[in-house]
């Protein structure tokens, strides 16, 4: 029986950035380091509003001469308008290429070890015409691909993949508390910190200046975390995404992905230390046992 999977998520889609300037384009707009970025390193990095909150993560690959971003489908073309308002005369073209392209996850026992990637965030390397990725945020969660949409799942299988299930994938992000987008970041309301996404490898602290960067260094420099991103073991009926957390009778909070027993809440971290024993929160009618992440330094 086949020990790795992959998913050709429909929630995915692709945009292209091409041109000699495209290095310096977004440098100056997003959250990582882009000249690390090379057929060898894929990256995680986030888009932010002035004011440093949230507005989109995606996952940075290149191939030749153009990088590829994959980002969520519902709102490429938001990210896409985002960017655009910033080339000004910048030598680059921006495009959707969704349809030519797919995002594939890969995950299981052996699942880098059968793509011959190593256990390093955003090891990469060619394949079937496309690239593939050890996951940027955390080398457990697998390998990603960018692939040509036309032949992708018989490139897959025939690497000995069999086709898996989104709600395992699922099971496998949230037990290890990372957050998926929006589902989990509210638009133009999270603070990158809050959600883990500098320990994910969201950020370079040492890159020059971007959108967002003086709220966001603020928050790291002066310790302004006051709240966590946190996964949690739930008991009774499953409240739904967007339930209130409760500490006692006090709002700590609200729960955002949820599956099979198992979710990320966003806790004030006050009360993570006041807590005692487990069941001390609760959504709905289920009670919550909270876990820190073992690659969170809080």
């Amino acid at each position: 029986m086949a020990e790795s999977f992959y998913l050709l998520p429909e929630t995915r889609g692709i945009l292209t950035v091409a041109g000699e300037d495209r290095v310096a384009y977004l440098q100056g707009l997003i959250s990582n380091d882009v000249a690390k970025l090379a057929p060898e390193r894929a990256l995680y990095a986030t888009f932010l509003t002035a004011q440093g909150r949230y507005l989109h993560d995606f996952f940075l690959s290149a191939q030749g001469e153009t990088f590829y971003i994959d980002c969520e489908l519902a709102r490429r073309e938001d990210l896409r308008k985002r960017l655009s308002l910033y080339r000004l005369r910048s030598k680059v073209t921006l495009a959707d290429a969704t349809a030519d392209w797919t995002v594939a996850l890969l995950f299981g026992e052996g699942a880098l070890a059968k793509l011959g990637l190593a256990p390093q965030e955003g090891a990469a390397k060619a394949f079937a015409g496309g690239v593939l990725f050890t996951d940027p945020r955390l080398a457990r969660l697998g390998a990603r691909a960018i692939l040509p949409r036309a032949g992708a799942a018989s490139a897959l299988e025939a690497a000995g993949f069999a086709k898996g299930d989104a709600a395992d994938y699922d099971r496998r992000r949230i037990a290890a508390g990372v957050p998926d987008g929006s589902r989990d970041l509210p638009v133009e309301k999270a603070i990158l910190l809050e959600n883990g996404l500098d320990e994910l490898h969201a950020i370079d602290w040492d890159k020059g200046c971007y959108l967002g960067q003086e709220l966001t260094a603020r928050t790291r420099y002066r310790g302004l975390v006051r709240k966590r991103l946190l996964p949690v073991a739930i008991e009774g009926p499953t409240p739904e995404s967007g339930t209130p957390v409760l500490f006692g009778d006090k709002e700590t909070g609200e729960l955002r992905s949820v599956v099979d027993g198992i979710g990320l809440a966003m806790i004030r971290l006050e009360h993570l230390e006041a807590a005692e024993g487990p069941g001390a929160f609760t959504a709905g009618a289920a009670k919550l046992t909270p876990r820190k992440p073992d690659w969170a330094k809080f």
